[in-house]
């Protein structure tokens, strides 16, 4: 008797945790909306919340951006500040894998991309974190460029192309700033800087985060663009 009627429950218990969680992902999505929103006009900047594929395609040379299927952004600002054209968003792609059983299983990643228009092109400069597949690749003859500051060269791989457009960006000064901060990841092809961060778009982080792309800006050498 007991065993017959525990099955019904324990399936009510699961539909409620269901749905009650289904109203908190819709609560929380509403008002984190309304804070970006609300960002948007504090900045003065165009906000579109609505999913938009073209931008995978406009910024194909950004890591990430090539990977996965159903690429998208979403929740896009676009505005100028300090007399720049900046843009940030959050980009989702996803993959598929499958266990040993057959059974198939979808992954969904979020992005949160910060983007910065320069007056001038700039060959291809990618700065990310030391990993793992960056030792494995360097084991392998793929190294990455090497700096005289061996703390930096540790904890940074840089890769470009043009070494010498590598050691004038990262200069003492940027240098500095990149060690005394986390896992940043910044970008550089043609006329964009970029940084882009692990997880979905912020409003509470979104401000701090376009200032550090603008700190970035600030501390690559003005001879670059004469």
């Amino acid at each position: 008797m007991f065993t017959t009627l525990s099955v019904p429950l324990l399936f009510g218990i699961f539909a409620v945790i269901f749905i009650a969680a289904i109203i908190y992902h819709t609560i929380s999505e509403r008002k984190r909306q309304t804070a970006l929103r609300q960002l948007a006009a504090s900045l003065n900047f165009r906000f579109s919340a609505h999913e938009d594929r073209g931008i995978a395609k406009r910024f194909h040379f950004l890591e990430h951006f090539g990977m996965g299927s159903n690429r998208y952004a979403q929740h896009i600002f676009t505005g100028e500040s300090g007399g720049e054209a900046v843009s940030f968003f959050e980009y989702h792609y996803q993959t598929s894998s499958s266990d040993s059983d057959g059974n198939s299983k979808t992954q969904h990643h979020y992005f949160s991309v910060f983007t910065l228009s320069m007056p001038r092109s700039f060959p291809e400069l990618v700065i990310k974190p030391e990993g793992f597949f960056a030792k494995l690749t360097q084991a392998f003859g793929f190294d990455d460029i090497d700096f005289e500051s061996l703390e930096f060269s540790k904890r940074y791989q840089v890769e470009s192309r043009d070494k010498k457009f590598a050691y004038d960006f990262c200069n003492a000064r940027m240098i500095d700033y990149l060690l005394n901060k986390q896992n940043l990841v910044i970008e550089v092809e043609r006329h964009t800087l970029a940084l882009t961060y692990r997880g979905k778009l912020s409003a509470h982080t979104s401000l701090g985060r376009l200032r550090q792309l603008q700190q970035i800006r600030s501390l690559i050498p003005s001879h670059l663009f004469t």
